[in-house]
């Protein structure tokens, strides 16, 4: 739906949707992105639609650059990000704002609070503020569309890119959305102009101010910029959908008619005279928004340096409002609106229960925790385990690096807590060579850097010619699933990919034996031949790769049609001395144990036949069964 048109249609969309469908029903051409949860989705819708050329772009500062090109071009573009990939594309955001556009360019970012698919939160409107780029934020899914599609008109209005934010509530949420019609917009052919220039320099720093002065004047009269309730001496200040948490806080507690409620859509650079119009009036100003403190900051700059008068304001800074996690940290959600309020007003609570028994004191026994781990046959958990046995086998008290993505669970108690550090993309690489160069100082601890296939490219590379070019210490183990699994399966540079020539593949180990460095694959759940392979390297000076290649079992679901069982008679349980090795230890999430019989099973419907447990299990008793019925028992 959101890539047919259908005017006039009310259908209900993620907000992720509706974004996609703003652009479409502006007319973008040319979409890029690097996929990032809560927003990947856009880039999905997009890349699906007619006409749109769409790319999984190999990190987020490329998939900015290409569209930008695009714009330059003569093309309406978009790009794709969560607020990590923000910083990633800094860079470029911070130069590519000096200088003029020429068709509509827009940067829609997926901010994550509370960190939900996230190892921070990032309030990405702090770049905006830095950039001096007009900002739009929506409060509903229906906005989400409308305002990607006026981005467009508003970066050809301005001569600069857009930046619209989207909050992981608004991305993964659902609401009616009215489509408009997709134009049938001519054909343009792209080109530059032989006169045409496309350059940053300080002078032009005088023009980003211009632009920003012409954003703010077309803020004046935003229809996302609107004021409701009553002229009174209290004002809530809200943006994104923490204004609809706002207005439900004020019906709970009752005063609609009492408090006035001025909603900023456009929110960057701030609309100045429409501030003062609507909230000048007020004695006391109240900030209700997700994350930092940003709003707050700039209404209270503006009513300090023109409102003419003293004000009593009531945010995170005085301590009134706190998000999930305390003051400028994790979600806005109605309970801390009402809370809030009852802050500010000096009111009870009527959110808060009574005391009520807890479930521990209802329950004999407390509720099992449930660890986040590894699907089963997820070729991870195998890495990792190789990992863990290869390093005590070193016996160097050697330790793995790793950063964000499905194997960020090997800092958990899936993997036994080994990853020593999780942080952006390529940092385990890029730390390994600080590590790596520490020898004549008498460090003597072998080190690993663990990454993904996709990760390898966004952001190892850089790395990896350092560690050459600088002879460091260590083994980068690349973590090879074939896809970019946590967010969705999207391709990369080493994956096949529909309607590319396979040509265009790169194989990792050809990247790297052309860097010079000593490069071996192997199957993770072959795990005897993987240790192996590891102890060698992990004695070897200088850098070297270990490629650890098995596809996702999700991808892989039953398609090697492989499945396991535990010989029961074999099986000693607790008489083993393995400590439920195959459903503890290893933890794979198919195998349980039978208290009633004592004995580990194998649940069919959850195994993904990788066969690992059975290289494990120290009496082999777990064995592959035959679909011909001829069951491989030893």
């Amino acid at each position: 739906m959101s890539n047919q048109n259908n005017a006039g249609t009310t259908v209900l969309m993620t907000g992720n949707e509706a974004a996609a469908r703003g652009a479409l029903e502006a007319g973008v051409r040319f979409c890029t992105s690097y996929p990032g949860s809560p927003a990947v989705e856009v880039a999905d819708v997009l890349f699906s639609a007619k006409d749109v050329y769409g790319e999984w772009s190999t990190n987020e500062i490329i998939a900015f650059e290409a569209a930008a090109a695009a714009s330059y071009a003569g093309l309406r573009a978009i790009t794709v990000m969560k607020h990590n990939g923000l910083a990633v594309a800094a860079d470029f955001l911070l130069s590519l704002n000096h200088a003029a556009l020429k068709s509509g360019l827009v940067v829609v970012i997926g901010d994550d609070p509370s960190g939900h698919s996230s190892v921070n939160e990032l309030d990405s409107r702090q770049f905006v503020r830095f950039a001096e780029v007009p900002l739009l934020e929506p409060s509903t899914i229906e906005e989400a569309r409308e305002m990607t599609r006026y981005a467009f008109e508003l970066s050809e209005q301005v001569g600069t890119f857009v930046i619209v934010r989207l909050v992981t509530r608004i991305c993964h949420a659902r609401g009616n959305v009215v489509l408009r019609e997709i134009p049938d917009f001519p054909a343009v052919k792209p080109s530059i102009g032989k006169e045409e220039r496309f350059r940053c320099r300080p002078p032009l720093h005088v023009d980003v101010h211009v632009r920003q002065e012409k954003a703010r004047e077309i803020y004046e009269h935003s229809p996302f910029n609107s004021y409701s309730g009553p002229q009174s001496e209290t004002v809530i200040v809200s943006s994104g959908p923490s204004v609809l948490y706002a207005r439900e806080a004020l019906q709970i507690l009752g005063l609609e008619d009492k408090v006035g409620l001025l909603k900023l859509g456009a929110s960057w650079p701030v609309p100045r005279e429409f501030v003062l119009k609507t909230a000048g009036h007020a004695e006391n100003i109240i900030f209700i928004e997700d994350i930092d403190p940003f709003i707050e900051q700039n209404i209270i700059t503006v009513l300090a340096q023109f409102g003419g008068k003293r004000y009593k304001f009531f945010g995170q800074g005085s301590g009134h409002v706190k998000g999930e996690w305390g003051a400028g940290m994790g979600e806005m959600n109605p309970d801390q609106a009402v809370q809030a309020l009852c802050n500010v007003f000096d009111l009870p609570n009527p959110l808060k229960a009574p005391a009520v028994p807890t479930p521990d004191g209802v329950l004999k026994e407390e509720l099992p925790v449930r660890e986040l781990t590894m699907c089963p046959g997820c070729p991870h958990r195998s890495s990792f385990w190789a990992i863990k046995t290869a390093l005590e086998l070193d016996g160097r008290d050697g330790f793995p690096l790793g950063d964000i993505g499905c194997y960020a669970m090997g800092a958990r108690k899936a993997s036994n807590f080994l990853l020593r550090s999780v942080f952006c993309m390529g940092s385990g690489a890029g730390m390994a060579n600080g590590f790596g160069q520490l020898q004549n100082m008498g460090f003597d601890q072998p080190v690993i850097a663990t990454v993904g296939d996709s990760t390898f490219f966004h952001a190892c590379l850089p790395a990896l010619v350092n560690a050459r070019y600088n002879n460091a210490d260590f083994t980068l183990v690349v973590l090879d699933n074939s896809t970019t699994a946590m967010t969705g399966f999207q391709p990369h540079a080493g994956t096949a990919t529909p309607g590319k020539d396979s040509k265009s593949i790169m194989m990792i180990e050809d990247v790297t034996r052309g860097m010079g460095l000593e490069t071996v694959v192997c199957d993770p759940h072959q795990l005897d031949d993987t240790v192996e392979n590891l102890c060698r390297l992990l004695k070897k000076k200088g850098a070297n790769v270990l490629i650890m290649r098995k596809p996702c079992a999700l991808m892989n679901y039953r398609l090697e049609q492989r499945l396991f069982e535990v010989d029961s008679e074999k099986c000693l349980g607790d008489d083993c001395g393995c400590s439920r090795f195959c459903s503890r230890v290893f933890a794979c999430p198919a195998i349980f144990f039978d208290e009633s019989i004592g004995k580990a099973y194998i649940n069919d419907t959850l195994c993904t036949g990788c066969g690992a447990c059975a290289t494990l299990c120290p009496r082999g008793a777990i064995y592959e069964k035959s679909f011909s019925g001829t069951e491989g028992k030893n």
